[in-house]
């Protein structure tokens, strides 16, 4: 699917507040959109990282306060990928498309690097030269009435995590009701495949195209040599239990993370909404691998 544009446009702008050096970056991207007629709303915490650094004047820009509706035709996201999924998470199931722009390291998501934004902007309001790929979301739900802290929503993984000792944490992982196994590791991640490359694969998942109708289970840092990453299709109820010795583990959604006594039950879906990436410089994924992670590079020179 094409993102096209309107001559003004509602913005929602999202950053990292932590890089100084990217702010002629920022300057580019509003000055940019405002040339086109757009109307900007910058998420509070970035404005006032703007406003600081004198880069915008605060009764210019409408605030997009935390928790608070809005709506918007396009969200952009300055930073790294794990900028791109705050956004994401402030985005929910508006159906808002992202657009990432990469002042981070690597960028899977945030693909658009600095010297390409008035490429990335042309390619939207002009010239069509852009695709929004659909991303699958887990849903994450709990057997009791215990309200979780963090979004119940994940664009990369949802993982259980040990914490308060060092004891390895016994996950039970059934599958539509079925056992699939009791993992007895660090901890365990269920990812979508736009996380096959984030946290699953360093624990050595496979990558999956993002296209792909599929979580990866995968466990970290297994106490077995005969437990793998394992994928299956993404339509079933994911079941996880935990047992562990302090009764307590770690809830982590996109990096969002709280502590749960084992005797809260976690259960994965696949989300009825799905989350909009716009990809305006690598249209193929294939790209990307070969860009980001010189997949298939011959290094013997």
């Amino acid at each position: 699917m094409n993102f096209t544009t309107e001559k003004t446009r509602r913005i929602a702008l999202f950053g990292n507040k932590h890089q100084d050096e990217k702010s002629s970056c920022i300057a580019a991207v509003l000055a940019g959109f405002e040339a086109r007629g757009a109307r900007i709303m910058i998420e509070e915490n970035f404005a006032g990282f703007l406003r600081r650094r004198g880069l915008i004047d605060s009764c210019v820009y409408e605030l997009l306060h935390r928790n608070s509706p809005f709506t918007a035709d396009l969200a952009v996201s300055m930073g790294g990928d794990g900028t791109f999924l705050r956004t994401a998470a402030a985005i929910g199931d508006r159906g808002i498309p992202i657009l990432g722009i990469n002042t981070g390291h690597l960028g899977f998501l945030a693909d658009v690097s600095p010297e390409r934004i008035p490429e990335a902007l042309e390619a939207i309001y002009n010239n069509g030269q852009n695709v929004v790929e659909s991303h699958s979301v887990i849903a994450v739900n709990c057997n009791s009435d215990h309200p979780l802290r963090t979004f119940p929503y994940a664009l990369n993984e949802v993982a259980l995590l040990k914490h308060d000792n060092s004891s390895l944490i016994n996950i039970r992982t059934e599958i539509n009701g079925d056992l699939l196994a009791d993992y007895i590791a660090d901890g365990l991640i269920v990812s979508t495949p736009t996380g096959s490359t984030a946290y699953a694969l360093s624990v050595g998942g496979p990558i999956i195209a993002p296209d792909s109708d599929a979580f990866c289970i995968a466990p970290v840092a297994p106490h077995s040599l005969n437990v793998r990453p394992f994928v299956v299709k993404d339509d079933v109820d994911i079941r996880l239990t935990v047992k562990s010795r302090s009764h307590r583990y770690l809830l982590s959604i996109d990096g969002r993370s709280e502590s749960l006594s084992e005797t809260i039950e976690i259960h994965l879906r696949r989300a009825r909404h799905t989350v909009g990436v716009v990809k305006v410089e690598h249209l193929k994924f294939f790209d990307t691998l070969r860009d980001k992670m010189l997949w298939g590079a011959d290094h013997r020179h």
